[in-house]
């Protein structure tokens, strides 16, 4: 990690959330014997794919990924990677930081078509800055942080390798 960003994840730090997540998942959904893990694109599906193989080394409960796709900014098409049936499916939306709340809305759109057995959603990083009437399920690290401040979620080779303040 370079020495001039102001990290508040490293590597392993953000490694040992996604674990604990994962076993939050199976504590609060003791009885599926699938859950849909649906990463919000680029950071969002690397959290996704890391949750999934913990889950995969601490129970045997299936999981199926897919991948969300839309415009963070102006979220009027939202596209799923696997078209499914989602009704009476635990459905958990993943992404790298909740800012507004406002991503994690939109991308909940597709699964209203379908009558899930519940939605989740699950972050690594969510601030306290919420616009939207979204609070995540599961979180690895709440910050406070100002207005002007972002997060950034950096990832290598499929694995969080930190998160800064900038």
């Amino acid at each position: 990690m370079a020495n001039d960003k102001n990290y508040i994840l490293d590597a392993a730090t953000a490694e040992k959330k996604l674990r604990r997540m994962a076993y939050e998942i199976l504590e609060n959904n003791p009885d599926e014997k699938l859950l849909i893990l649906a990463g919000i694109r680029e950071s969002g599906s690397v959290i996704a794919r890391r949750v999934q193989e913990y889950l995969k080394q601490i129970s045997d409960v299936s999981t199926e990924l897919i991948t969300i796709s839309l415009d963070k900014k102006y979220p009027t098409t939202v596209k799923l990677s696997k078209e499914m049936n989602f009704d009476n499916q635990v459905i958990i939306v993943m992404d790298d930081v909740a800012n507004s709340g406002k991503t994690l809305l939109y991308a909940l759109k597709p699964f209203m078509e379908f009558h899930p057995k519940s939605i989740e959603t699950l972050v690594l990083v969510e601030r306290s800055h919420k616009l939207f009437p979204v609070k995540p399920d599961y979180v690895g690290l709440s910050i406070a942080t100002t207005l002007q401040e972002h997060i950034y979620v950096v990832e290598e080779n499929d694995k969080v390798t930190g998160a800064y303040l900038d």
